[in-house]
């Protein structure tokens, strides 16, 4: 018999986590989903909250991908995909050679700096300046899309490499949630066979993620919805508060694991 977990003190983290995944994936706020691992990590561990968690990100790419698919830059995603998939298969052959503590630590220093960059640019140059003129060439896009791959295979903190990869071309909202939906699809989907082989995955764990679909699922309709209102400057602006609140959390859990 299959069986679900039963902890309240679960649930009140659970629940939590799985609305970040679905409004993160509708690419309002994006980023933000890299909060749900160490939130949900303070009850299960991050191998298993990972493993919890990889179905309900499966399910918001879906839903995502339905509603923003067409608005996906493809240019982009060429210069991504492939370089995104390198970094899971790295991720995967390098499994347990580097505390998941050790680079949530450097991902979320890296997302600070940027964001430090972007303040110091915008006092500089005024408000038309806050986002960098230059985006990145092709050779940093493709750094920061494998960057994504391997960050989001150990601790599914991908999206503030692909926010500091995207954020600088301005591009239109839709737009850019499109193209994250499109390629955070593509790596999620690629973590399974080398979960299972690595054996994160079990039925109580998926039981569980079936149980907290509804809540994703309302989470990505509530970040479509949001993105579709929002102005294209509040828009922005509610990225970069995701990747704050995002890289401080993954900057502590680095320098204070344990």
């Amino acid at each position: 018999m299959i069986t679900l977990f039963t902890d309240p003190a679960f649930y009140a983290l659970a629940v939590p986590a799985a609305l970040l995944v679905g409004l993160s994936k509708s690419g309002f706020a994006a980023g933000i989903a890299a909060l749900a691992t160490p939130l949900l990590a303070i009850q299960v561990g991050v191998p298993q909250a990972a493993a919890l968690l990889l179905p309900l990100l499966c399910l918001a790419d879906i839903l995502s991908l339905f509603k923003l698919r067409r608005h996906a830059d493809g240019a982009v995603l060429r210069q991504l995909l492939p370089a995104g998939l390198v970094g899971i298969v790295v991720g995967w052959l390098s499994f347990g050679l580097l505390p998941g503590h050790v680079v949530a630590g450097i991902t979320g220093a890296v997302t600070l700096l940027f964001l430090a960059w972007q303040v110091y640019t915008a006092r500089v140059g005024g408000a038309d300046s806050a986002l960098p003129a230059t985006p990145p060439g092709a050779l940093g896009t493709r750094a920061l899309a494998l960057t994504a791959g391997y960050t989001s295979f150990v601790a599914h903190s991908g999206g503030p490499p692909i926010v500091i990869a995207l954020l600088a071309r301005k591009m239109a909202p839709l737009a850019f949630a499109g193209t994250t939906a499109v390629f955070f699809t593509a790596i999620n989907a690629a973590k399974w066979l080398p979960y299972a082989l690595l054996g994160l995955l079990d039925f109580r764990n998926l039981a569980t993620s079936v149980a907290l679909m509804p809540v994703a699922a309302a989470g990505v309709g509530l970040g479509i919805w949001a993105t579709q209102r929002v102005s294209a400057a509040w828009f922005f602006r509610l990225v970069q508060i995701g990747m704050l609140l995002t890289g401080l959390k993954l900057l502590a859990d680095g320098l204070w694991h344990g």
